[in-house]
């Protein structure tokens, strides 16, 4: 075998183990038995996005959930009042899971901010693999539910308590 193949092998195995990790510590899949991380792993792909590029554009079903490796995004929402910036995403960060589970039109558009390198899986691999291990959904929506109401209560507890409109927009966990 030559050099060139076995860093090849190489890198596509040191490349698996880095989405394996990334895997099993992203809330929506760290409840799943190894076995099915392993599906996932070798059924994600990196994509290099260059500053400006969109991973996400608002109005699209685009099916694809997103880890952030390296790099940064914004994402913003088009309102009547033109363009409003909502937060900014860093590396370790995950972001579209709902897509993976059923169409859904984006809300949001999410925009490189620099060079970003993402792990990224679509929705047909996934419900591909997922029809594999039918008994593993609940799994996925169990961890989806703790992650909303984490995040409910994050924003619960950083509410301001005088402002009505944003008492009006909490309560995403009674859905």
């Amino acid at each position: 075998m030559s050099s060139s193949v076995e860093k090849t092998d190489a890198c596509l195995s040191c490349e698996f183990q880095e989405n394996l990790d990334i895997l099993r510590e992203t809330y929506f899949f760290s409840a799943l038995p190894l076995e099915i991380l392993k599906v996932f792993a070798y059924l994600c792909t990196r994509e290099k996005f260059k500053e400006k590029d969109y991973l996400i554009s608002e109005g699209d079903d685009d099916g694809q959930a997103f880890f952030i490796i390296s790099g940064k995004a914004r994402l913003s929402y088009a309102g009547e009042e033109g363009e409003r910036i909502v937060r900014d995403y860093e590396p370790e960060m995950f972001v579209g899971g709902l897509s993976l589970m059923g169409k859904m039109r984006r809300l949001f558009s999410l925009q490189a901010s620099s060079e970003t390198l993402c792990l990224v899986l679509s929705r047909d691999k996934f419900s591909k693999a997922m029809e594999q291990f039918p008994d593993q959904m609940p799994k996925i929506f169990n961890a989806l539910v703790d992650h909303i109401c984490t995040w409910e209560e994050r924003m619960m507890n950083n509410l301001d308590s005088t402002c009505d409109s944003c008492q009006q927009s909490v309560g995403v966990s009674l859905i």
